[in-house]
């Protein structure tokens, strides 16, 4: 069998960053930059007010006090958006607001609060030193100046950023498209009747479910029956309209394991055992799109716990190598058992668990395996917000034992 590692690296062998596109800023929001930019405007842009006052020449109230008012006439108003129009002479001021530009002749903004408000003449009632309350052309940011590296995340403040410094749009690598389907002539859509011996699709709802929360679009959503014909068509299309294909089912030992029983042969895609409960039969390649893409295909296990736990570890990294970040395993956190909790010998476990902040000052989560661990216990899965990162060789642990937890409520984690 195969370790963990070892098959997410073959996952992440079939794939590289997707081709760069080119997005305005709101469609670029939480991609991955391809490019590198420069700031193309100073900012500011010109000299402005800080606060709402009085633009004026500092020599001019250098000597004011609340005791001793210095008067001067007011000889415009400016407002943010106005152009600087008429420049302060000696013994003069114009008032001004917050973001408006600093009139030629003027060297510091005495603040409103330091005045008597007054129009047309105003009485200043403290100094304002040379630059008070000015905001310097360039202070922030000077035009050429880099504001983007390849590889950063457009979160809101790069993207404020970016708007601020005179860009429209970049370049980003896109969302990846993903195909789920699930597999079998039992499935039946949900919310349709079923018959004897069938059971609703709930896998390709937690799938694509997953998909969004880690930040890919899902391209396709839907089951297949078990004949060979149908799913090999199936999968050919999905190849035509995806960046990567996801299927849960069939992938196993049975003689009805359409999935194995169409790709087997086309050389490449591997079935392969790994030493994970649950998740141990897997699925790895890549499909053949008909515009010549080779499109990464990974097969996951039909039970839910078994499709769920096999994305956590492995479909997400891969979708994070084609958004352009990083691949990464799942972050953990450390967890405390509560409870004893009993593992195979050989297989590394992801056991479902509810986790809570310890109360006891120990930095770390409390986490409390869910009654249910059979790989088809959707409602335990459902109640679970952990996963407990039980390593191969353990068989037993007691309450109190400190074992990876991975958190399962955060989304995607950059």
């Amino acid at each position: 069998m195969r370790t963990v590692e070892e098959h997410l690296a073959a996952v992440l062998a079939a794939a590289g960053p997707l081709p760069p596109v080119r997005l305005s800023l709101d469609e670029a929001a939480g991609l991955v930059a391809a490019d590198g930019l420069v700031a193309l405007v100073d900012l500011p842009g010109f000299d402005n007010s800080a606060m709402d006052g009085y633009a004026v020449r500092a020599a001019d109230v250098a000597a004011a006090s609340a005791q001793a008012p210095v008067r001067l006439p007011v000889v415009a108003d400016l407002a943010a958006g106005d152009p600087a129009g008429r420049p302060v002479g000696p013994g003069e001021a114009v008032r001004i607001m917050t973001g408006a530009p600093l009139p030629a002749g003027a060297n510091a903004v005495v603040k409103v609060e330091d005045t008597d408000a007054g129009m047309p003449v105003v009485a200043v009632l403290a100094p304002a030193p040379v630059g008070c309350a000015v905001r310097l052309r360039g202070e922030d940011l000077t035009a050429g100046r880099p504001v983007l590296a390849p590889g950063e995340v457009l979160d809101p403040r790069r993207l404020a950023l970016l708007a601020a410094s005179g860009h429209a749009d970049v370049r980003v690598h896109p969302r990846p498209r993903v195909a789920v389907l699930s597999t079998g002539a039992e499935l039946v859509a949900a919310g349709m009747p079923l018959a004897p011996g069938q059971i609703h699709d709930s896998n390709s709802h937690l799938l694509a479910a997953a998909v969004t929360a880690a930040g890919g679009r899902t391209a396709y959503r839907g089951c297949v029956g078990d004949r060979p014909e149908q799913v090999r068509e199936t999968l050919e299309r999905l190849a035509g309209i995806a960046d990567v294909v996801v299927t849960s089912g069939g992938v196993s030992m049975g003689v009805h394991d359409v999935v194995k029983a169409v790709l087997r042969d086309s050389g490449e895609v591997d079935f392969v055992q790994v030493a994970m409960q649950p998740g141990k039969p897997q699925g790895v390649g890549v499909l053949r799109a008909p515009d010549g893409r080779t499109v990464p295909f990974l097969g996951l296990p039909g039970n839910p716990v078994s499709s769920f736990v096999s994305f956590v570890v492995f479909v997400r990294p891969l979708l994070r190598r084609l958004a352009g970040r990083e691949p990464a395993v799942p972050p953990t956190v450390p967890g405390r058992l509560t409870a004893p909790l009993r593992s195979p010998g050989g297989r590394r476990q992801y056991a479902r668990a509810t986790a809570v902040r310890a109360s006891d000052g120990w930095d770390g989560w409390d986490v409390t395996p869910v009654a249910g661990q059979g790989s088809h216990f959707v409602a335990d899965l459902a109640l679970a917000d952990a996963l407990l990162v039980v390593p191969e060789e353990a068989t037993g642990l007691p309450a109190g034992a400190i074992l990876p937890a991975i958190l399962l409520d955060g989304g995607d984690i950059p």
